[in-house]
């Protein structure tokens, strides 16, 4: 793609802007839209239902309406909104995922939503569309971030900072054009984007996929095999024995580790069910172990070799010498954990629940060969999710440099005409509003 640069440009003075169209206005949000609409009276709203978006539902160009509520429930309280206007997150951390979208069609055409959420009505000489892009990029967004107000983890951008960023504002004409030629582009990197996302789901359940069938079935396909007796394992080699965990391994609780915190760079790793988190001055255990949640996080089992304190939410285990550790750590991957979990809002494992769970028992030998396979398999697979990622990456940063450039006049797309193909794309693609059947 191929896109021109202006010929006749001035520098606008502003560091983050530096040279613009000649033909553009310098300006503020402010002169691009009004913060806040007054709504009307309830009384000329009448008797009728309208949409209600709360915070979480509103995400990069998209809101999700899969609520309604009577107008005059909401009506105190919460955030109006129309067809048309712009709605941005206010607080951290949904301003800086550009938690942002146009509102359109909202029941009866009017919208309720959170407090935390800002509105801004277009102006008639601008597009809210354009102004969603403009308020997307990234010098906007760092700046932004950086004036945000309050303590903890709910800071604020001020209202003030947004009427008064400074911006160049193209003509509305230029500005339609601008928006269209940005919903085709980021619809073609979006697309891009969830097919990468998508296949790197692929991967995760191959992944899973070569684990659970190695370790129960064994390398050879041509084996012998007989019935294990036990539903969700199936059919497994016929020389495999059929035990529990617990001729595997021995598990052992963790211990308070306050006492021997340090931090020091030669600690010893803390590992909770979250996983490492501090370093200790001792160790609980040295050598090989699988690692098993008790509370919290507990379907993450974990692998460690050499010297390493656990606290009490993770059992560590001693894998007995007739058992490979590394296998018995695949093995504990594919344990159904939700099924065992105590019904608490913390979830739980037993130690008895995990040594009597069902599972097999290969000859060592096969064992250290299932491991290395897996360890070969899975180094491929995490290669290309690797891969994968880093494609997702390039395309988001391909995506916020295409918005830049478009909105702050480093390119020009006026003689930019819509290609054939654009009616497989959603021309409103960037700002899009999902229903959901209830």
């Amino acid at each position: 793609m191929k896109i021109k640069q202006y010929k006749r440009v001035i520098n606008s003075g502003i560091r983050w802007l530096s040279d613009v169209p000649v033909h553009w206005q310098l300006g503020k949000v402010k002169n691009m839209a009004s913060l806040t609409p007054r709504k009307p009276r309830l009384s000329t709203l009448g008797d009728k239902k309208c949409s209600f978006l709360p915070m979480e539902k509103l995400k990069l160009g998209v809101i999700k309406l899969d609520e309604e509520r009577p107008i005059s429930e909401v009506y105190d309280g919460y955030t109006y909104f129309t067809n048309g206007d712009v709605l941005i997150a206010k607080v951290t951390p949904c301003f800086e995922n550009k938690n942002m979208a146009l509102a359109q069609g909202l029941t009866n055409g009017i919208g309720f939503g959170s407090s935390e959420i800002y509105v801004l009505r277009p102006k008639s000489s601008s597009t809210g569309r354009y102004l969603l892009y403009r308020l997307q990029e990234d010098e906007f967004m760092r700046i932004a971030t950086s004036e945000m107000t309050g303590a903890g983890g709910l800071k604020r951008v001020p209202s003030d900072f947004l009427l008064n960023f400074k911006v160049a504002i193209p003509p509305i004409q230029e500005q339609q054009k601008i928006a269209q030629f940005l919903d085709y582009e980021t619809a073609k990197i979006d697309a891009l984007i969830e097919e990468q996302k998508w296949l790197i789901e692929l991967l995760k359940e191959k992944r899973q996929a070569v684990i659970s069938h190695a370790v129960t079935k064994g390398l050879n396909p041509d084996a012998p095999m007989k019935d294990s007796g036990v539903e969700w394992l199936g059919q497994v080699p016929d020389h495999w024995k059929v035990g529990r965990l617990k001729n595997h391994l021995r598990l052992k609780n963790g211990q308070d580790y306050k006492t021997v915190e340090t931090e020091s760079a030669d600690g010893f790793p803390v590992i909770g069910s979250g996983g490492q988190f501090t370093k200790a001055t001792k160790f609980l255990h040295n050598g090989e172990s699988v690692l098993l949640g008790r509370k919290g996080t507990i379907d993450k089992p974990l692998y460690i070799n050499g010297k390493f304190w656990t606290v009490d939410t993770m059992f560590y285990s001693e894998v007995f010498k007739s058992s490979s550790a590394k296998y018995v750590y695949y093995l504990a991957m594919t344990v159904p954990f939700s099924l065992y979990s105590t019904n608490t809002a913390l979830p739980s494992m037993s130690q008895s629940d995990l040594h009597n769970h069902i599972t097999v028992i290969p000859p060592l030998v096969e064992q250290s060969e299932i491991a290395n396979y897996i360890d070969e398999q899975l180094e491929k697979l995490d290669r290309l999710s690797d891969r994968l990622l880093t494609n997702s990456k390039l395309l988001q940063e391909r995506r916020s440099a295409l918005i830049s450039a478009a909105v702050t006049g480093k390119i020009d797309v006026r003689d930019w005409q819509q290609p054939e193909d654009a009616g497989s794309i959603d021309s409103n693609a960037a700002v899009q509003t999902e229903r959901q059947d209830g």
